[in-house]
């Protein structure tokens, strides 16, 4: 028999294809419940920009913390391990590669609430003795991501721009380094983090791969045959003070455990630009 987890948000992007590639039982807990209906649990609910400031100020708080909060509330008694998922938005600015133990200086609603979310479930379990991974994702990408957007994974926005061969504009020129990982082996990172690495961690789940952002949108015109102009274009004064130029992480400790990924950068790139 599988081993079962409960999974919060295993509708979206990551958990809607953690669910479906899982060797565990993945036990899908609705939008409104708390209450996790297994031992050990995986947490995906999050806001996904930071750009909420400019529509609603308190959505990052209420979903990113308190959201959280209730759910912790609920594992006082569980005995298993609460797996939360968070992003290396919370590096900010920071040494390269981002390592696991490297200083935090997040910018923008979104990075400084994962990283408060963080510290308080860092807080609630060491207090109530509950067992817990804290896994940062880098870079997410794959086909399945219906919310994309220039705002949201603007790579896969500029590449359904030059299916139809529009115009793209780049900040920087494209001049800056990222760490892209596929949606399928993010899922695989994580079912190997929750099966071996120590509880009570941090994990960083990325390529390890230093790629620059004007590669990786060179092979996706190239293989397209897109005649899509490029251009350079400035980044608007709200970039400038939520994101960092250049970011790639250290996974050291992710291969430690074993990990390989199995779909390169270009392969996964030439999978986005599937004409549908």
């Amino acid at each position: 028999m599988k081993d079962e987890i409960s999974v919060f948000g295993g509708t979206g992007f990551i958990g809607s294809r953690f669910c479906e590639l899982s060797e565990r039982d993945c036990v899908k807990i609705p939008r409104a419940d708390r209450r996790p209906k297994t031992e050990d649990a995986v947490y995906f609910i999050s806001t996904t920009t930071n750009y909420n400031v400019f529509s609603n100020t308190k959505i990052d708080i209420e979903t990113n913390l308190i959201v959280l909060m209730e759910v912790l509330e609920e594992l006082k008694e569980s005995g298993g391990v609460f797996n939360f998922i968070s992003s290396w938005f919370v590096y900010g600015s920071t040494e390269l590669p981002a390592r696991e133990t490297a200083h935090c200086d997040p910018k923008g609603f979104y990075s400084i609430t994962k990283f408060a979310a963080e510290k308080l479930l860092v807080s609630f379990c060491e207090t109530f003795d509950i067992k817990y991974r804290i896994l940062r994702l880098s870079n997410v990408y794959g086909a399945s991501d219906k919310g994309v957007s220039e705002k949201k994974n603007a790579l896969q926005f500029l590449i359904n721009e030059m299916k139809h061969d529009r115009p793209i504009g780049l900040y920087e020129n494209g001049n800056f380094y990222r760490d892209y990982l596929h949606v399928d082996d993010v899922c695989r990172a994580l079912d190997l983090c929750i099966s071996q690495a120590p509880v009570n961690s941090i994990i960083n789940v990325g390529s390890g791969e230093k790629i620059l952002f004007r590669d990786i949108v060179e092979i996706a015109r190239s293989h397209l045959n897109s005649k899509s102009r490029i251009f350079e274009m400035d980044p608007p004064r709200f970039h400038s003070i939520i994101q960092v130029k250049d970011f790639y992480m250290d996974v050291s400790k992710l291969e430690a455990l074993g990990f390989e990924r199995q779909i390169d950068t270009r392969q996964g790139i030439e999978r986005l630009c599937v004409k549908e």
